[in-house]
């Protein structure tokens, strides 16, 4: 399953890239992602409820339905550790499930925020370390490098690197949070802590940036 991630990455992005009306993505639902992974549905409340008083059962509904998400977004942000990171993300969730008020929508959002915040750390812990002189161009830019994650090798992955190295931090997070995600622009301006506007614009340079590399050259596979 984990090889399959860099080959959604890369179709997903390119969806994006090519399909997506930059007209009209100042709406919240306008030019989102496609839909389509795990969801608890109508039994949230009931699931929520649950975890607040210690259930097993569901805590695994609730990582179950972001794990994918939320390690696949730890991951392409080039963290140091995204499957450590991901638990660490989640059990500052649950032992904070008194504290959150919503729908399923509102934890996806939450838990996606607290991912960003958790990665913002990480950033900080690495930039305090020393430097390797043979740093990567990938680990340069805070990717993955190819040797780092054996799920990341081939030529898809060094394709999605390849896109995700072209844009500024702040349109990568944009981006991965809205494709990886699946948040509205409000919900990835709580996130990153900017305003709807800033958001909308940094979106809207990152799909021109892909837009134009992608004219440039021809895809792995012709797609």
């Amino acid at each position: 399953m984990e090889g399959e991630a860099p080959r959604a990455i890369r179709v997903t992005l390119q969806w994006w890239a090519q399909s997506v009306d930059t007209s009209r993505v100042d709406s919240a639902g306008d030019g989102g992602p496609p839909r389509g992974q795990r969801r608890i549905g109508s039994s949230f409340p009931e699931v929520l409820a649950a975890a607040r008083v210690g259930a097993a059962w569901a805590f695994a509904a609730m990582f179950e339905s972001l794990a994918v998400s939320v390690t696949g977004y730890l991951r392409s942000q080039g963290a140091t550790d995204p499957d450590g990171l991901a638990n660490d993300v989640f059990l500052r969730a649950f032992t904070r499930l008194e504290g959150f008020d919503g729908n399923e929508e509102s934890f996806r959002s939450w838990v996606l925020t607290i991912a960003h915040h958790r990665l913002i750390d990480d950033r900080r812990q690495v930039s305090r370390r020393p430097v390797s002189a043979y740093l990567s161009p990938q680990q340069a830019v805070g990717l993955p490098d190819r040797h780092d994650h054996d799920e990341l090798a081939g030529i898809e992955a060094d394709w999605v690197r390849e896109q995700l190295a072209m844009l500024a931090p702040d349109q990568r997070d944009v981006l991965l949070l809205r494709i990886l995600g699946d948040l509205t622009v409000e919900q990835v301006a709580r996130a990153v802590g900017k305003s709807v506007g800033a958001v909308k614009a940094l979106q809207r340079r990152g799909l021109t940036t892909l837009r134009k590399k992608m004219s440039e050259e021809r895809t792995p596979h012709g797609l």
